[in-house]
């Protein structure tokens, strides 16, 4: 079986993209804002182990929307249209590509179809248990992609919950599980 996926770099873009459709100035500003503030609460939280983190994610979409912002009010756009957004267009066609190729040695090794999943990625936030090893143990949170939230709790467990684990001997318990990527009610 040969498998495509979307990046989580390509799960912001088209989210943001999407979610700017017909949106005027004004209210792509107030995306803005929510994106910068988003990403400040994250620079300021204790980092994740992974790239795809909250870090990642906030400031991809801050940028996301500032450059949105900024094409708005270069080409005096009444409202964001995605059709006249070069860089959108760009990525879009590099994804496209890469799926193609994908298709293209799926065929050349024999498969008929690859599979295109549709991987979310999900935050996993994990508290001290009672009978942890340190009271000042703090809450951990990880990023990861995974078909489904109980998948997601699984593999963060099976990486970071048991003995070798990031947090050594336990200690941890999951406290919840969120998609964030793409957000949920976002199709691609």
């Amino acid at each position: 079986m040969w498998v495509y996926e979307y990046l989580p770099h390509e799960l912001v873009r088209l989210g943001v993209v999407a979610k700017a459709a017909g949106l005027d100035h004004h209210r792509i500003a107030v995306q803005v804002c929510a994106a910068q503030e988003r990403a400040g609460r994250a620079r300021t939280a204790p980092s994740e182990p992974h790239h795809v983190s909250e870090v990642f994610i906030a400031e991809l979409r801050r940028l996301q929307w500032e450059r949105i912002a900024s094409l708005v009010e270069k080409e005096r756009m009444a409202a964001y249209l995605p059709s006249r957004d070069s860089r959108a267009i760009r990525y879009e066609t590099q994804r496209l590509q890469r799926l193609m190729a994908d298709v293209a040695e799926a065929e050349r090794s024999g498969v008929a179809v690859p599979e295109i999943r549709r991987h979310r990625v999900y935050r996993i936030d994990a508290g001290p248990t009672a009978g942890g090893p340190s009271p000042d143990m703090s809450a951990a949170v990880v990023h990861l992609m995974a078909a489904s939230s109980g998948e997601a709790a699984a593999r963060a467990w099976t990486i970071h919950g048991g003995d070798g684990g990031l947090h050594g001997r336990g200690g941890y318990r999951i406290a919840s599980v969120q998609q964030v990527l793409p957000e949920p009610g976002e199709v691609f």
